[in-house]
């Protein structure tokens, strides 16, 4: 159970359901948890997310592990903050937790991060704490573009975990991200009006925002093509691609260059 804003409710609904593991952000959660866990006669297993500060290389709104991101607490303070922890009696420590961010397409930030991990295991169990999980995070990349280079392979990504943590004989829980899904669906939109503008065309279709926020939130580049393949001498056209909501920010793409649509066509 991750996340900066647990409420009481929620963890007494996780204890409730026996819970594996709370990956506690901050020191007044984990005190706000003893509490909870005491209260119902039961010890939460927790790690500490600590906040390595490594840049992940990826874009600001998807970075997790920067001292200026609200993650975790910093990693320079974890032995003081596992110190408290094993003094509390509803809490019981397994691990330390560590994410640095989403769509991860370079390997370096991952090695710099669990290098930090690894030390700091090693660190906690010479002031004996017993660290026998490494929730290490995860966040590979996927292309988006036909012309992006493919990222790094999932055994490239588990040659790397072997080799900084791989000595520590702890269990690794990791989390794959959009590798595993991202290539498994598409957004299918039908294109209602183009619209002439007075240096560009738009393309208005009946997808928006509310349906893929990625490019309006951090300018994510998805590639736009028509479902139908162009019939011959199709013209080729550049489009503003947008949606029906009365936001600027309902933009999906400015300047595309693709191969003309009319009204009622299907873009994906």
């Amino acid at each position: 159970f991750s996340g900066v804003g647990k409420t009481r409710e929620e963890m007494t609904l996780a204890l409730e359901g026996g819970i594996r593991q709370f990956n506690v952000e901050s020191e007044p959660e984990m005190h706000a948890l003893d509490e909870v866990a005491r209260s119902m006669g039961v010890v939460a297993p927790i790690t500490v997310r600590v906040n390595p500060d490594v840049d992940a290389k990826t874009h600001a709104k998807i970075s997790t592990g920067k001292k200026e991101d609200k993650f975790g607490i910093p990693i320079s303070r974890a032995r003081e903050v596992y110190k408290v922890a094993a003094g509390l009696s509803g809490l019981k420590v397994i691990g330390i937790d560590v994410h640095i961010g989403s769509q991860l397409t370079d390997l370096a930030p991952f090695e710099a991060a669990y290098l930090k991990v690894a030390e700091l295991t090693e660190q906690l169990r010479a002031d004996g704490h017993e660290i026998t999980r490494l929730d290490l995070g995860g966040g590979l990349g996927i292309p988006y573009a036909r012309s992006n280079e493919a990222p790094p392979l999932p055994a490239d990504y588990g040659a790397l975990i072997k080799r900084t943590v791989g000595h520590l004989g702890c269990e690794i829980e990791i989390e794959p991200g959009r590798l595993i899904s991202g290539n498994a669906g598409l957004l299918v939109s039908k294109v209602i009006y183009i619209k002439e503008g007075e240096d560009r065309q738009f393309m208005i279709i009946d997808g928006a925002m509310n349906d893929l926020i990625r490019p309006a939130m951090y300018e994510a580049h998805h590639d736009i093509v028509p479902v139908v393949e162009s019939v011959p001498g199709a013209k080729p056209a550049t489009y503003d691609i947008g949606g029906p909501i009365c936001e600027s920010s309902d933009t999906f793409t400015k300047g595309r260059a693709m191969t003309e649509v009319k009204p009622d066509d299907l873009v994906a």
